[in-house]
Order: C-alpha cells, then structure tokens, then sequence
C-alpha cells in the first residue's frame, strides 16, 4: 500500500495492494461488507486526504494484481469501506460530545472554585486591609481561582474543533466513491511521476 507523490486533478487516494486483505483488519472475522479496514490502511487512506483541499471531492482508487482486479466485488469493497468511516464518524461524535460533557462539568468546578476564592479574597481584605501578606494571599486566590477554569476554557477554545473536523474527514471518505483497477505496467509510473511511489509497496 503506497501514496502517490502528489494528488492527481480529480482528488484521487490511490492505493497499490497485493490483495484485498491488505485493506482489511486481520482479526476481524467478518465478511468484506462488515469487516473494519486494517489500521495501517486507515492511517494512509486519512493522512493522503489530509493533505487535500477540505472541501475537495474524493475517490478512493485500488490497484490489484489483474485477476484479483477482475474477481473483485467494487460495491461490496465500497460499502464495506463507507461503513467503516461511517463508524468512525460516529464514534468522534460521541467523543466531542463527551469532551463537551467534561468541559461543562469542569467549567461548573472552576466557577465555584473561582466565587469561593473571590469570597476568600475579599473575607481577607476586609479582616486585613492593608497588610502585604494579605495582599500577597488576596493576589494568589484570584489566580487559584481563573487557573481552576483553565481546563473547561481550552475545551470550548481549542480541544473540540480539531475533533470535528477530523469527523467531517470521515464523513468525506465514506461518501467516496470506490474504483478497482487492475495493476498498471511499471512503463505507466515511469511515464507520470505522480506515480512513482506506488511503485514500492509499504
């Protein structure tokens, strides 16, 4: 399984097996339509997508030797494909709702924990109004208490969107149409050096 150099003008993934099994989780035992797509196929198929436009339409094209190419069932390889990324969207949604779960528990914490340390603060003033140390205290009870919302504060901020973002990736790839060809010559990728890479087998 290999990555072309550079993305060809209709937004091709291309991948060259030696076998559909390469595509395909080892340890799954179920039938290609249901089967999870092997993590090392995943990891290329997303990172070669990654380095496309966002909104760039996608096909995903697989070389196979030329009677494996010709044996292949293209609707069951899509389907089985379109089902896995549709799975891992799904289940990064259910991440970024949990990530939000936690950041608006967590910004629950941190708002107590900051109204306590202002009470504090000014309980402390008001019993010594002009004493460094008090000042010292006052100073470091305001900090404890914005510090305690700094975990719910990178959650909105920054965690959830790369994770949204990366569910959107999924939901592209499983809306990818699917294409089997058979192996070209080694004259074809000498003669396009986008190809070269798939020339070499990972």
């Amino acid at each position: 399984m290999t990555k072309s150099a550079s993305a060809t003008p209709n937004h091709l993934i291309e991948l060259r097996l030696v076998s559909l099994d390469q595509l395909f989780d080892p340890f799954d035992p179920f039938p290609v339509p249901t089967r999870d797509l092997a993590r090392g196929a995943e990891d290329f198929i997303v990172g070669w997508t990654q380095d496309l436009p966002h909104n760039a339409p996608l096909t995903l094209r697989i070389y196979l030797p030329a009677e494996s190419a010709a044996r292949a069932d293209v609707d069951g390889l899509g389907a089985a494909i379109s089902s896995h990324f549709l799975y891992r969207a799904k289940r990064t949604r259910s991440d970024i709702r949990e990530l939000l779960a936690i950041g608006r528990f967590s910004l629950l914490i941190g708002l107590c924990v900051l109204s306590i340390c202002m009470v504090l603060r000014q309980t402390l003033q008001d019993a010594i109004p002009n004493g460094a140390l008090s000042g010292f205290f006052a100073e470091g009870l305001v900090i404890v208490g914005w510090v305690a919302n700094w975990r719910p504060v990178e959650i909105f901020l920054y965690e959830w969107w790369p994770l949204d973002r990366r569910r959107r990736l999924f939901l592209r790839l499983a809306a990818a149409p699917v294409e089997v060809r058979a192996m070209p010559g080694p004259e074809m990728f000498e003669a396009d050096p986008r190809h070269q890479d798939l020339l070499a087998t990972i």
